[in-house]
């Protein structure tokens, strides 16, 4: 062999030799998920984002490594945020906005892609939907200004002559605080409503809140969503069965045995979130990657739950569900 061609050969066998190494590298990600991780490591909805990783070609085992971690009970946030960071995960995968602050706050230097936040930018996460800045990006649930309005239109149809909506709120979580400040005192104005607060931020207070929304003469429920709702979705639906109330829910966990889910649909997010994940891994910043909404949304109808409750749904609700549930 000539010594050009020697040259020539031994330059493309380590240019290959670099190529298969980078495909053979695994790379970490960090997921912080929603519960408190007994029985089945993810909820149904949080599995999707596998499919969205797939469908990008990426594989847990493969040619990614994904740790997890919980945030649930509240007091182990703390813990499972450091957990993550420290083990220096290329990219961070993180569900609702408590869990996206401490984690926003624990790193600024590690990507994050959040799913489930509904109001990033009032919260401070983001500078603006289009240029989020900073190493955080990812996927919205809601457009400000309509959010409880659009469920008391639901509830009022449902059932008629309804004007008292309870709301079930945790005051520890921050999307819950700028919601109680801002839009639901407008939304009462404006609809000539009343909409009483009822709080919870433990397990145990669920039974204290629904109490007190029976108390206060309450026509209906809305529960916003909330970390502590999803884990606790079987508790407040037999809840509000309890105390014969009529219930919109914001997930679509709440649809067994829940009068109305009207919301995001998130398994949609969680499956869009594994395109975020491989923008990053192959180099573009979270900075440069615009904050989506939801294109997908759930309205489903329990029949079996509205007959227990004595309601009558109008043609009007069941020709909109995505959904009817008998």
């Amino acid at each position: 062999m000539k010594r050009r061609e020697f040259i020539a050969a031994a330059a493309a066998l380590l240019v290959s030799s670099r190529g298969l190494r980078a495909q053979s590298r695994r790379y970490r990600l960090g997921f912080l998920a929603v519960g408190d991780g007994s029985g089945r490591t993810l909820n149904q909805t949080e599995l999707a984002l596998f499919d969205g990783l797939r469908n990008h070609g990426w594989i847990d085992g493969r040619n990614l490594i994904i740790d997890y971690r919980f945030s649930q009970p509240p007091d182990r946030l703390p813990a499972s945020v450091a957990d993550l960071v420290a083990l220096s995960p290329d990219v961070l995968i993180v569900a609702a906005p408590q869990a996206t602050k401490a984690l926003k706050s624990a790193t600024a230097t590690i990507p994050i892609v959040f799913v489930a936040v509904a109001d990033p930018v009032g919260l401070g996460l983001v500078q603006s939907l289009a240029r989020p800045g900073g190493n955080i990006t990812g996927l919205a649930t809601y457009v400000p200004g309509d959010f409880v309005a659009k469920r008391i239109e639901i509830l009022r149809e449902l059932v008629p002559g309804a004007s008292r909506f309870a709301i079930l709120a945790n005051p520890g979580n921050p999307m819950h605080r700028l919601l109680l400040a801002n839009e639901v005192p407008s939304t009462a104005r404006n609809l000539g409503v009343a909409l009483p607060i009822v709080q919870a931020i433990t397990a145990e207070e669920l039974d204290v809140a629904f109490a007190s929304a029976a108390a206060q003469r309450a026509d209906a429920i809305i529960v916003f969503g909330d970390t502590l709702t999803v884990v606790e979705a079987p508790r407040i639906v037999a809840l509000a069965a309890k105390h014969h109330l009529p219930a919109v829910h914001f997930s679509r966990q709440f649809a067994n045995g829940g009068l109305i889910v009207y919301g995001p649909d998130f398994a949609d997010l969680f499956r869009r979130a594994g395109g975020y994940v491989d923008k990053i891994l192959k180099g573009a910043k979270p900075s440069d990657l615009p904050v989506e909404q939801p294109t997908k949304f759930e309205f489903v109808i329990n029949m079996k739950t509205a007959r227990a409750l004595g309601l009558s749904v109008p043609t009007s609700l069941l020709l909109r569900a995505d959904e009817v549930i008998e």
